[in-house]
């Protein structure tokens, strides 16, 4: 290939030309409305350099909501493709580069962040700490997940999208199959964005065991945090695995070396296994959080103390061990054999055992309880029926005779949304709006919720349900077009309808965003919700250092018991406070990443060497730097408390 034809995208149509040009406009405004409004020095000093855990947890969550509106113009674009046979709004290699585009923006981009970014704001907070342990390396989490997630859309109008599918099963990823070099993005962005991910779980997990507050043992903590250490677990032992899967994978391409091919030594079955090695407990990455927020939610508006606190902690466990036993079900159909088969169909099944204990455990939470209809309750009263239906299916794939039968077929779709749907974005949605005034001190508003809810939970049951129904009749995954014959267009209509109802939804939380912060009152105290966990102990906006006075806890429901059993939180005087300084070279250190990941995307060999001796350079500047940070002096703190008053005054 040609040097410059490498930066032309394959397969041009009027759509990525649109788009291009709609992209250029954003970024033209974006610079001259910060040129105009003289906010590059504020973006700089309390934005792009902050190690504060509450601004990078809201940074992570305005990447997630943009990535969301990414992922989803694709779904809405392949849903459109389909809504009638024989469809020409999409040429086949568009269609394969916008469903491989879906997956991983949605996976790696979205979900990721929007759950890195609750854990980020909340976990401090849940557990009395004033940072998390490591808050220069949070910077740097952040910005390699922003600089990945860059670098993967850059595609879309440098050199072409991926196109071999979110999992990018070789040989159809190899150079041979996918010669263009969007498989190369795939590799190098996802690399980028999963060495932060792995440094956000060192993180949590050094934060949680070793910063909790006095008396808070660990079956003492909020169950969110017992997710989050959970999922960072998870993490660390996954991660590296796609780490090494995607180092082999970039080297088969850009190199020649052979792990992957079919000939030469190489076994493009070890991609296979490598990925869902990382595959499956990356679901469970994602779901787990999402359990810990409704453990969370439920119980605050049920007006009752959690049922089964040790049996959640223990499920949840179980739940991450056995996510580790059961990646083969997703090749079940390429000749393992009877006996492989047998097991890991047995230890997909028994996976939903503790799945099924934290189910009832919710019901039984609800069981007689006193239960208040507001937007987070909503979601998590909906999730449950919708993600039991989308489970039971993933309990009939994991019958390896049947799963012959649905395998990639729009069966799996249908399983697969009904469980990330609900069991990640409703909570993320859910999540967002319960701790929405802790974040920037109002309340979003409760009618539009209500309204966005019924949009978001309709679309997807209208979108996803009548997939299971074509894919029985034989409609497979990743087809572009059918004809009409096939019988399958009702279903593909109906579907779209349902997307159009999800993205109705999604254009309302943007909606109620701008309306709440126009009207939205700011005088809704610290507690709005009545609720039961430490972070609604301080103040509304939350102050840089937390918490005053690091508080003393006695139970994993530590703020209930202060109000209704007078259990004093905050006890002493006023101390000096020590803090982190910002710093910009986790920056600077990203965009060596990026221009990096971009050098060798396209084997400009010198322009990568010259990088990393940078990447090198920022870590050495870093070895040798003498940072203490500063100090909050008693008068600040005496002045800070005095002016916003509140939860953490009345404890004391």
């Amino acid at each position: 290939m040609d040097f410059f034809d490498r930066f032309a995208i394959p397969h041009p149509s009027p759509i990525i030309y649109a788009s291009m040009v709609a992209i250029g406009l954003t970024v033209i405004a974006i610079v001259a409305g910060l040129t105009y409004f003289k906010k590059w020095g504020y973006l700089w000093r309390e934005w792009i350099t902050t190690v504060d855990h509450k601004r990078i947890g809201i940074m992570y969550l305005l990447s997630a909501l943009l990535m969301l509106f990414r992922g989803g113009v694709d779904a809405l674009m392949m849903r459109a493709q389909t809504a009638v046979p024989e469809n020409t709004l999409l040429e086949a290699q568009h269609y394969n580069e916008i469903f491989t585009t879906h997956g991983v923006v949605m996976i790696i981009f979205m979900a990721m962040a929007f759950i890195i970014a609750l854990m980020n704001f909340v976990v401090p907070l849940q557990i009395g700490a004033r940072d998390v342990a490591f808050p220069r390396l949070n910077n740097l989490s952040f910005w390699l997940y922003f600089m990945g997630a860059m670098l993967f859309n850059l595609s879309f109008v440098i050199g072409g999208s991926p196109s071999a599918g979110w999992t990018s099963y070789f040989p159809l990823a190899g150079n041979e199959f996918s010669e263009s070099v969007g498989t190369n993005y795939y590799m190098l962005a996802i690399q980028i964005s999963g060495i932060g991910t792995l440094m956000t779980g060192i993180n949590f997990i050094a934060t949680i065991l070793k910063m909790r507050a006095p008396g808070m043992t660990l079956m003492k903590m909020p169950m969110f945090t017992w997710s989050a250490l959970i999922t960072n677990l998870i993490i660390v032992f996954a991660f590296p695995v796609l780490t090494v899967a995607l180092a082999m994978g970039t080297m088969d391409r850009l190199f020649g070396s052979n792990f992957f091919t079919t000939s030469d030594g190489g076994m493009d079955m070890l991609w296979a296994n490598l990925f869902w090695v990382w595959g499956h407990p990356e679901v469970y990455i994602l779901i787990l959080p999402a359990f810990g927020i409704y453990s969370e939610i439920i119980p605050t508006f049920a007006r009752r103390n959690l049922y089964g606190y040790k049996s959640m902690v223990a499920s949840m466990v179980l739940i991450s061990l056995l996510s580790f036993f059961v990646w083969v079900h997703h090749f079940f159909t390429m000749g393992q054999g009877a006996l492989v088969n047998s097991i890991f169909s047995i230890s997909t099944m028994a996976i939903a055992v503790p799945t099924g204990i934290k189910i009832f455990n919710w019901l039984f939470t609800l069981w007689k309880g006193k239960i208040k209809i507001t937007v987070p309750m909503l979601y998590s009263l909906g999730f449950l029926p919708i993600f039991t239906i989308g489970g039971v299916t993933g309990v009939m794939l994991g019958m390896s005779a049947a799963d012959y039968q649905y395998h990639n077929t729009m069966f799996l779709v249908a399983h697969f949304h009904l469980v990330i749907i609900p069991g990640v974005v409703f909570a993320m949605i859910a999540g967002m709006t319960y701790w929405w005034p802790k974040m920037f001190g109002f309340m979003l508003n409760e009618r539009i919720g209500k309204w966005t809810f019924w949009f978001i939970a309709g679309g997807t049951c209208l979108a996803f349900f009548p997939m299971f129904i074509s894919g029985l009749d034989g409609q497979a995954r990743r087809m572009y077009t059918y004809s009409e014959a096939t019988g399958f267009g009702i279903w593909n209509m109906l579907s779209f309808i349902g997307a159009l109802g999800l993205a109705a939804g999604f254009i309302l939380i943007v909606y109620n965003v701008y309306y709440s912060t126009r009207y939205a009152s700011r005088d809704i105290g610290d507690d709005p919700w009545d609720a039961r966990s430490l972070e609604w102990a301080t103040h509304n906006p939350v102050p840089e250092y937390n918490f005053a006075i690091t508080p003393q806890v006695n139970s994993s429901e530590a703020f209930w018991d202060s109000k209704k059993n007078g259990h004093k939180l905050f006890k002493g005087p006023f101390k000096e406070i020590h803090m982190p300084n910002n710093s910009g070279m986790p920056f600077i250190m990203s965009i060596l990443f990026f221009v990096l990941g971009f050098a060798l995307v396209f084997s400009l060999w010198i322009v990568a060497i010259i990088s990393l001796i940078g990447v090198f350079a920022c870590l050495a500047h870093r070895s040798f730097e003498k940072d203490h940070g500063y100090h909050i002096s008693v008068e600040e703190i005496e002045k800070t408390e005095a002016e916003r008053g509140g939860a953490e005054h009345e404890n004391r």
